[in-house]
């Protein structure tokens, strides 16, 4: 299996023959979904003990298994957060995997980190946080949250008093499932504020005070979001964070989808308070148009982050050792073992430059506000509130919730576009609503007029 022959090197040819159809096609299929039995009714028994061979597999794949996806890509997907990773970035996450790098350690992996740390330097400076702030790439938001409340659930529990209580944390009814998610990994209790619009500074505090005499011991952190999943809302930063440094809390914000908003400067005063924060979500392989899997966890102190993660092991002695010293990113999160998933980005920003990204960045928003005033124009259509980031939330008037699924579904069935419900809530009760999520530049105004015209 690992020898060199002439079936490897053409199976590296059509590999690489492939990746440069899609790395150079201006259009591309949005795929038409499948079940499982479909598909193993199409490809059959692909598992084998003398396996089907390279090339029947690869044809499996471009015939068939490849056109049952969506690319996160395609301009007309605009369902949850989707992603539009450069060319620079695609083509590099092939020498990323190809380079065979173990990107936990500096003593294995210096050249990739290296660029990864670059990459990140860039994301740190764009949240102002203090010098001595940094952070490491993640597997996505999720890891990056877990990593980030771990790290502050241990820093409160060096003290002696709460060594043995359970942890509380505090955030929106807005907040990304990701964060209720963690808090179970974690074991800390979560209270929610309920709130669709932004967690206000003075609600936040309001809570505080309501809380038990236990509850107060318990609580540890906050969780603010900088651009809510559903409806690209941005808490009041600057409130909470004021708040937590009064109560003696840990502030963190979750900005997974909208941090790559920080880069553009018509939203940026939107995140003012996001230099005070403790520790920062981001993914750069949302609004930075990274490959997934690229998540990024941001702390103002590192050092904590390094007594809460940092593992020991006698295999691992040897990293501690002088001669090994260097930036190890598996001592500031969950993960041990890790790719360097930050290097696609590193290329990209080294490639195009971070004037580039900016301009992609604020394209995304610029679309919200056409789809807006389309939406505004159109008889059959109101939007639900004003666009905020790159989310616009609208009704199609006289529709029940079934008509949004099966509209849903019925253009995906096309391959023509992905555009999912959401639920939000009116004042009275949550209803079932539409949703645009742009990120993808390449995305036009024909595009936002053929999908608004398929809801008639």
């Amino acid at each position: 299996m690992h020898k060199i022959d002439i079936e490897l090197i053409e199976m590296t040819l059509d590999v690489m023959k492939y990746v440069i159809g899609r790395v150079s096609a201006t259009e591309h299929q949005i795929g038409k979904p499948k079940k499982a039995e479909e598909l193993k009714e199409i490809v059959g028994e692909t598992i084998t003990d003398k396996g089907v061979g390279g090339e029947y597999a690869f044809n499996l794949w471009k015939d068939h298994l490849s056109k049952a996806n969506v690319p996160v890509d395609h301009p007309r997907n605009l369902a949850f957060v989707p992603a539009s990773p450069t060319r620079a970035a695609v083509m590099f996450d092939l020498i990323t995997s190809a380079s065979s790098i173990h990107g936990a350690y500096w003593m294995e992996g210096a050249g990739g980190i290296f660029c990864e740390n670059e990459a990140m330097q860039w994301i740190v400076s764009l949240t102002g946080l203090p010098e001595g702030a940094f952070g490491v790439f993640t597997s996505g938001g999720t890891a990056a949250n877990l990593s980030a409340i771990v790290t502050a659930r241990e820093h409160w529990r060096e003290k002696q008093e709460y060594k043995h209580e359970k942890g509380l944390i505090i955030t929106s009814s807005g907040a990304h499932s990701s964060v209720k998610a963690m808090a179970k990994v974690a074991d800390v209790d979560i209270l929610l504020v309920e709130s669709e619009e932004r967690l206000e500074g003075e609600d936040l505090q309001k809570t505080i005070d309501n809380l038990t005499e236990h509850q107060r011991k318990c609580l540890f952190a906050v969780v603010a979001t900088g651009g809510t999943t559903n409806a690209g809302i941005i808490d009041d930063l600057d409130g909470i964070a004021n708040i937590c440094k009064k109560e003696n809390l840990w502030c963190h914000i979750d900005a997974a989808y909208g941090g790559g908003a920080l880069a553009a400067d018509s939203v940026r005063h939107l995140f003012n308070g996001i230099e005070k924060a403790d520790s920062i979500t981001i993914d750069p392989h949302k609004w930075m148009f990274s490959p997934y899997d690229c998540g990024a966890v941001i702390y103002k102190n590192p050092e904590l982050a390094k007594r809460a993660h940092s593992q020991d092991g006698s295999y691992l002695d040897i990293f501690k050792d002088e001669g090994a010293h260097g930036f190890n990113p598996s001592d500031y999160q969950i993960q041990l073992t890790r790719r360097v998933r930050g290097l696609p980005l590193w290329f990209s920003l080294a490639t195009h430059g971070t004037d580039r990204f900016k301009r992609a960045i604020e394209r995304g928003i610029e679309l919200a506000q056409i789809a807006g005033k389309m939406i505004e124009a159109h008889p059959d259509l109101e939007l639900v509130r004003e666009p905020s980031l790159s989310c616009v939330l609208f009704r199609r008037k006289g529709w029940q919730s079934e008509d949004y699924t099966e509209w849903t579904y019925e253009n995906h069935r096309k391959g023509f576009a992905l555009v999912t419900p959401t639920k939000w809530n009116n004042g009275e009760r949550y209803e079932a609503i539409s949703r645009f999520c742009f990120i993808n530049p390449d995305t036009t105004q024909n595009d936002i007029r053929l999908i608004l015209e398929s809801m008639e």
